[in-house]
């Protein structure tokens, strides 16, 4: 496996619905907001862009996004190193698998709006792909993000050993590996949705994580059964990796961490 991957950048928001931090912030869609200085989907192009091994970006979002979101886009682009964008598919699945379909593998799949991600985590996703993985999902621990603030995260999977967040930040190692996009079948917000966990993870997984009496990684293990496929958690000792701009709590935290003033933050 090469250490050269494509980016499939998740910018997409439902049609016909302006998200209410977009309207707060008087723009059309959520990845155009400016957060200290920058749109939010410039700050990600700008992390994943100059990482050495990334070989082109490809960026799902609907028609009526694209024209406002291209001359943000465009300006990261490179003769090396293209912007590609494609039409976003009502399901985040379908998205996914998409846009791997017209990449090139690996893959690191990540969201517009995941300012925070650095290029450390996405070397941590690519040497678990390079160490067997089939697909990866990169998780900070509960305490890692409270040490950041302590309203960073609104909940967490509760394990045996550890609550973890999601980062939103995964890999695929190639298109076999695409049974894992599944994952985002339910439409990705399985905390305030019980019956989306179920779709995805099946029952027994679900009851043995609400009564925590799997680990982490056993989890990982039981859903690598249930799809056919190796999939592992990446494990980010930085708790700002779990922290994207959903609302308006999470904006004032993430600027907070951009302009080194978080401790100072009182929400």
């Amino acid at each position: 496996m090469t250490d050269k991957f494509d980016i499939i950048l998740l910018a997409a928001q439902r049609t016909g619905v302006v998200n209410p931090l977009a309207e707060a912030h008087q723009v059309s869609h959520k990845c155009l907001i400016p957060i200290a200085g920058e749109q939010l989907i410039a700050r990600t192009l700008q992390t994943v862009t100059s990482h050495p091994g990334c070989r082109a970006v490809h960026i799902l979002i609907e028609p009526d996004g694209e024209a406002a979101v291209r001359p943000v886009a465009e300006k990261f682009a490179r003769d090396d190193l293209p912007i590609h964008f494609l039409q976003s598919d009502s399901n985040i699945a379908e998205s996914v698998i998409l846009g791997c379909k017209n990449a090139t593998a690996p893959f690191v799949v990540t969201t517009a709006d995941n300012v925070l991600v650095k290029h450390d985590s996405i070397d941590k996703v690519l040497r678990s792909l390079n160490d067997g993985a089939d697909a990866v999902a990169g998780l900070a621990n509960k305490e890692d993000i409270l040490g950041i603030h302590p309203k960073a995260q609104k909940g967490y999977y509760e394990f045996r050993d550890h609550g973890v967040a999601n980062c939103n930040l995964y890999g695929i190692r190639d298109s076999h590996a695409l049974k894992a996009a599944d994952i985002f079948r339910e439409g990705g917000q399985f905390m305030s949705n019980p019956k989306r966990l179920v779709n995805a993870f099946g029952l027994i997984n679900i009851l043995l994580m609400r009564f925590k009496l799997v680990t982490v990684d056993g989890a990982f293990r039981r859903m690598s059964k249930r799809f056919g496929i190796e999939i592992r958690r990446v494990p980010l000792a930085d708790g700002t990796q779990a922290i994207d701009v959903d609302n308006d709590r999470t904006y004032q935290i993430v600027e907070a961490i951009l302009e080194d003033r978080v401790k100072d933050l009182k929400i």
